[in-house]
């Protein structure tokens, strides 16, 4: 193989290096991704390899954890309904920072709980003429709600 400068020559390293990075950009600017994933998505690469290709988008900002989570989370509060609790879960699934996911929760509390209770009232008016409101209860209970967001939705909605 030919050089470009004299004394640099372009190693199968940095083929494969150059490889990975093609294919590990081609997979997180499709669709944003936690470290993780493509951990698992790369499983059979050199991990070595890997582990450089990953901290490289990383201080170029396309693996950005903090981002991540928050951009996750308000796609839940805008199309789901769902608790605190299986919100957290989710993220934890994909391998998103635990730590990060905390503090993002500690410092958004405040607005969690307002959806989680919205999320609650949700789905006790929806599941109130099929079920009793101590089923509902357990339910959401179950589901991951706090028992504080279930009192204050069922009072908000004067059952």
């Amino acid at each position: 193989m030919g050089g470009c400068k004299e004394g640099f020559k372009i190693t199968e390293e940095i083929i494969a290096l150059d490889n990975l990075k093609a294919k590990v950009f081609k997979y997180i600017t499709y669709k944003k991704r936690t470290a993780n994933e493509v951990r698992q998505k790369f499983a059979g690469e050199n991990q070595d390899l890997l582990e450089d290709v990953i901290e490289y988008f990383k201080e170029q900002n396309y693996i950005n954890e903090e981002e991540y989570i928050e951009r996750s989370i308000n796609e839940f509060l805008s199309l789901k309904s769902l608790s605190i609790k299986e919100i957290s879960y989710k993220l934890s699934a994909k391998g998103v920072d635990r730590h990060a996911l905390d503090k993002y929760i500690c410092d958004n509390k405040e607005k969690l709980l307002e959806y989680e209770i919205n999320s609650a009232k949700k789905l006790i008016e929806k599941n109130l003429g099929k079920k009793d409101v101590k089923d509902i209860k357990k339910y959401l209970f179950q589901k991951g709600y706090m028992s504080e967001s279930i009192s204050i939705a069922i009072e908000h909605l004067d059952i």
